[in-house]
Formats: C-alpha cells, structure tokens, sequence
C-alpha cells in the first residue's frame, strides 16, 4: 500500500499501481477535475501511483486547468483538420498554448482560408460529442518513437525530426484520440468530451521553428475557455482591436507608412512626426526639472566596443555590422557602451552624483520578416533612453525616484496604475554572483520602500542585470510591457568607470539602466489603439479645423480665425474644399479633429465662431478669446478629459452631422 497526502488535509492508502483519478474518487466535485497535481507537477488523472505521494485535483478556474483544456483543445482542432482534409493529406507540425489561446501548424495539400474555420468548428463539436478517450502511450527509445509515430495514419516529417532531436535515452511520450495519434508532453483531459467552449480565430501563415528559410506552413489560431462569458469578452476584445489596430488607423490619420522599400524602418509623415516631437517635449520636460543632462552618442561604434560591454556575446545575432577602412564596426542595438564612454570624459568627483544622462537615441536590432509588425515590432526606434550613474549610497533613491516618475508619466498619459514585475538574474548572464545578488536586494529594498505590490519573474533579468518591468492596461484590457529599470553593477568593471570620493580615493559608480516610454516607435503604436486614434488635444497632430460655410463669402473670416489659432501656437487647418457644411463636419470627425470651427453668416456678422467637438458635442458660440482660453486650459494641462469621457473597451464613433448641417 501507498500513502498519499490529499486535499484539506485528508490521507487515504491505496494499493500500488491505482490511478489519481480513483485515488480521488471520493474528493467533493471531483468529476469536474481536468488533470492532477502530483507532488506538484501537472499529470494526467489517469497517471498510476508507484509511491507515498501528494495529489490534488487541478479544477477549472485555475490557470493550470485552462493550459491543459486549450493544448486539449488544440489536439482536438488538429484532429479536426485530419477529418477535414483527409489524415493521409496533413503534415503535422506543431501545437502550443500561447496567450489567450493556442495555435497548431500544418502543411495542408491547399491553402487554408478563413472559410474553412467554420466546417473545422463543426468537426470539432461532432469529436467532442462522441466523447473519445484521451489515452497516454510512452515509447521507450527513439527507434520505437520513431515506429511510433510513422504508424499513425499521417504524413510525419516534421514529428519524426522533433523525435530524431530528442536525447536517445529519453522516454517519448504520446497521446491518441480515436484515429488521431500526436506526439505530446501532456497532460490532457481525460476525453475529449470534457472541452468546453472554443473558437477559431483566424488563419496565417508560418515557417517551420520559426526559420524563413525552412517550410512554410499554415496556422490556425484558436483559443478555449471554461467559462462561455470569457470566451465572448475575448471576442470583443478582439473585435475591438482590429477596429483600433494601430496599422490600419496610422494610415487613415497619415501618422506612419511601412514601406516595402524598407522593412521594419517606419517613414513617420507630418502628422506623426508631431506626436513624435509632442511625446519627447513632454519627457524632456520632466528630465530638466529632475537634473538630467542630454547626450547624443555614436550610432556606428567599433566591434571591440560590443565586445567589452558584453553585447556582441550575448546578443550578436541582433546586430547589424559593417566595415569602414578595413575595421569592423556595428551599428548600435542599444544606448549603453555610449553612455558609459559619456560618463567617462574626465574624472568625475562624488559631489556630481548622480549623473543622470538622457538620451533619444536611435537604435537598430536586426528582426526576422516575419516577426515585424507595423510600429510595435520594428527594426530601427528611438528610446527615451537614460543612464543614471550614481554612488551605492545613492541607488535607492534614485530608484523610488524613477518609480514615482513613471507612474506620474502613465497616469498623465491615460494607461493608469501599472503592475510591477521584479525579473531575476537569467542564465545567460555577466557579472559575479556577489553582484547579482546586491543588485537583486536593492531593487526588493526598493519596492518594499515604495509599498508596491510585484511579481517574480525568475530568471528574465538582463544579462547584465535585474531589472523592474511596468505592464500597463490599455483601453480594452490588454497588457504591455513599457518602463523598465535596471541595476547594473557590471558596465562599470567593464568600462573601468570611477569617481573620486570624500576620501580622495577613486570608487565605481552604480548604474540604473531606464527608459520610461521605451521604443517611441512601440509606444505611439500602443497609444495609437488605447485612444483608437483619438488622441487627446496636447498630442493630435491636427488640433482645430476650420470650417468655413461658403468658400466665398466666408473665406476671410476663416483666414483670420486660422492666422489668431496659429499665433497662438495651435496647430490649426481650414477646409477650404467646395464640399457641403455636412461633409467637411463628417471628414473633420473621421480625421478625429478635436475641434471643429464652424464660420457662417451668423458667426461673421456676430463675430463669433461655432464650435463643435469631434464627438458631436455643441459648445455654443464663442468669441476668439474665450475659444482660446478653452484650447489653452485643454492643451496646456494635458487634459485628457474628451478621451475619458468614452466608455472603456468602446470604440468612440464619429456623430453623423444635423440635418441642418447637412444641408447647409
């Protein structure tokens, strides 16, 4: 008999050999239960038990659950596909849960499109009625795993290259479902009549490992939930970011082009060269009261650089290189060796500390086609970057420092209060232990310090030191990664870097890597979608469109309103089209104008101005001044009172003109 230690405290003994899922029978809901923990591990419930052990049952509304029912799920999907084409005619690739869902792999013997989704659905719900069960084999050597497989019913190629990559003496584990057998880790339902509801979410395309220059293949996303409620908000959420997605709404507001001459280089238009000089005014302005002082350093340095900072080591494969004269230099992917040779140009005193230097600098990493992605996953970006170079004394403050910086700047900007994520020492890393374990303790000082609540994440560290990551909401509840502080107590050794102290002998600095924005590129692509394009009146590139009634007769007074707006430093047009009232209104709202400046007889012979906000609001008539005073208190206090006042997770829509308007 074997002991086993059960939920709530209870024991229980049971002969060698039975299973969890009898070894729990007598568990309150335990017919619900997905999968077992096993000493802490996630398994099968059907697993035996062979010694004294723990178990417990893993239950939906646990993330656990949710990771077995959608990679359930996606063997069901790719069953499904089998049925759907014919087993004999589908490669199998592979089939990972991913965030807020799963994906499979295939190479099919046609293209794959969106009209395919729905009558691999239906297939789907016809293997879960039958209620199939989910049975585990284990192939002891390769040779079996590879007789295994190839007896299946399918083509194998890429399971049996997977399976040839394997450790010869590593057990190989599958999983078979009525006619349908997957290579497969685990754990899965014990049936497929335990899935619960699921969606097809779209098709694309996909290179084998991820390598272009491998077979390309065929991808179905798909998620999967316990719970229907769930499933329909992600739905919407969906819904609502393809409505957002900053690709799409960058082009109609002409902020940024990706051009096919240059992938993974943004051509930024005026529009978004506004927004783009708009966001690092407004960051310069916080650096100049905080005592940052600005650098621009070198963006092509030599080779030996990379090498000492420790760049070319760990990241070479990112890197663009080149040679000048027969030396080989590279292209900078990151700000740090040129703050570190900044910080050098002469020898500094303990009386300067810290040393914040600031830098916009332009970056370039080497991406993969396949991963670039509009502004958010580019080749080539500006970073707010800083490098703050400061004594051990010192380091906590400036710390709690930029803590309260960035969460001043999000709030301001609209995303809220971010969730903080302590990352730890990775294992492909530079520097002692000693040192990783100082720059550890003070970042948790630190938070502790400021009262935040944090995660761990274990081993997502720099590789040249741990760091505090800031994930923010957007507006329809997704999360991003943006600030990140780190304490690097390495750049200093490598770059020799040294100060004279109170007692005249000289002492390393401490470094805190930051950028609070991040890639400016990936920002405004983020803030693109949290507004839907709405931008508030200190950031749109277009802040008030006049619109003269007649071109004729109310040409001058629209020309004056426009010369007193731009005198006043507003960023002001006239729509000096022939089109109706209702329409120049309906385009002004489409380009998402904040303020529509209507000049008419009334408002002439008045001299008064209509004025309208973008979401149909009436502010009445109002003389130049008192329109100014307005602007002014909206612009300068970077309100973001119009975008507030949009219900979260709704996309705003532009009000159709009045009748009136509309015949105007």
């Amino acid at each position: 008999m074997i002991k086993l230690q059960l939920p709530e405290g209870a024991e229980a003994e049971v002969p060698e050999g039975v299973s969890i899922r009898e070894a729990l029978s007598d568990v309150k809901g335990i017919r619900k239960a997905v999968a077992a923990r096993l000493n802490g591990t996630v398994v099968d419930l059907s697993t035996t038990l062979a010694t004294d052990a723990t178990i417990e049952p893993v239950m939906p509304g646990s993330d656990d659950a949710l990771e077995v029912l959608r990679h359930t799920t996606a063997h069901v999907m790719a069953q499904a596909v089998a049925r759907h084409f014919g087993i004999e005619n589908v490669e199998f690739a592979i089939g990972p849960v991913i965030k807020d869902g799963f994906y499979y792999d295939f190479d099919l013997p046609r293209t794959l499109t969106e009209d395919d989704l729905p009558a691999i659905e239906k297939l789907m719900e016809q293997i879960k009625r039958e209620n199939i069960e989910i049975v585990r084999s284990v192939a002891t050597d390769r040779d079996d795993a590879l007789a295994t497989i190839h007896g299946a019913g399918a083509k194998s190629k890429f399971k049996q290259e997977l399976i040839r990559g394997f450790p010869a003496e590593e057990p190989v584990s599958f999983y078979t479902q009525g006619e349908f057998t997957d290579l497969c880790r685990g754990p899965h339902l014990p049936a497929t009549g335990k899935l619960a509801f699921f969606k097809l979410l779209s098709v694309a395309g996909a290179y084998w490992r991820g390598d272009e220059k491998r077979e390309q293949l065929q991808r179905i996303y798909a998620t999967a939930f316990f719970d229907k409620k769930e499933l329909k908000q992600l739905l919407h959420q969906r819904e609502e970011a393809l409505k957002r997605d900053h690709r799409k709404v960058g082009q109609q507001l002409d902020i940024f082009r990706s051009l096919p001459e240059a992938p993974g280089f943004p051509l930024w238009l005026p529009n978004g060269t506004i927004i783009v000089n708009q966001l690092l005014a407004y960051i310069r302005e916080k650096l100049e009261v905080r005592a940052y002082q600005e650098i621009r350093t070198p963006h092509i340095m030599i080779d030996d650089l990379w090498k000492t900072s420790g760049h070319y080591d760990h990241y070479k494969d990112n890197m663009y290189f080149t040679e000048i004269e027969d030396r080989s230099f590279a292209v900078k992917p990151m700000n740090c060796p040129g703050a570190a040779l900044a910080y050098k140009q002469g020898l500094r005193s303990y009386r300067e500390h810290p040393v914040r230097l600031g830098e916009f600098g332009l970056c370039h990493r080497f991406e993969r086609s396949g991963t670039l992605h509009g502004l958010t996953r580019v080749r080539s970006f500006v970073q707010d970057d800083a490098h703050i170079f400061c004594t051990p004394a010192q380091l906590q403050s400036e710390i709690l420092a930029l803590i309260d910086l960035t969460h001043e700047v999000y709030r301001e900007i609209g995303f809220g209060v971010p969730k903080m994520v302590l990352s730890t020492r990775p294992d492909d890393r530079t520097g002692s232990d000693e040192m990783w374990d100082n720059a550890e303790n003070q970042l948790t000082e630190a938070l502790a310090k400021a009262g935040a609540t944090y995660d761990i994440n274990p081993g997502d560290g720099a590789f040249y030191g741990p760091k505090i990551d800031f994930l923010v909401l957007d507006a329809i509840g997704r999360e991003h990664q943006l600030c990140t502080i780190q304490v690097d107590f390495s750049l200093p050794e490598k770059f020799d870097l040294e100060y004279v102290g109170n007692d005249s002998a000289r002492h390393r600095p401490v470094v805190i890597h930051r950028a609070i924005l991040g890639s400016i590129e990936r920002f405004i692509g983020l803030l693109i979608e949290h507004y839907a394009g709405i931008f508030p009146l200190w950031l749109a590139p277009t802040q008030a469109m006049v619109l003269p009634v007649s071109e004729d007769r109310h040409a001058d007074a629209a020309g004056n309103i426009l010369q007193e707006l731009r005198q006043a430093g507003f960023r002001a047009h006239v729509d000096w089209s022939n089109n109706k009232l209702g329409k120049k209104i309906r385009e002004a709202t489409l380009k998402k104008t904040p303020y529509l400046l209507v000049v008419g007889d009334r408002e002439v012979d008045n001299g008064t101005i209509a004025v309208r906000r973008r979401d149909g609001t009436d502010c009445g008539s109002l003389e130049m001044g008192a329109l100014l005073h307005m602007l002014r208190e909206e612009r300068d206090t970077r309100s973001l009172v119009p975008l507030l006042n949009t219900p979260r997770g709704d996309t705003p829509q532009a009000d159709a003109p009045s009748a009136a308007e509309e015949d105007a």
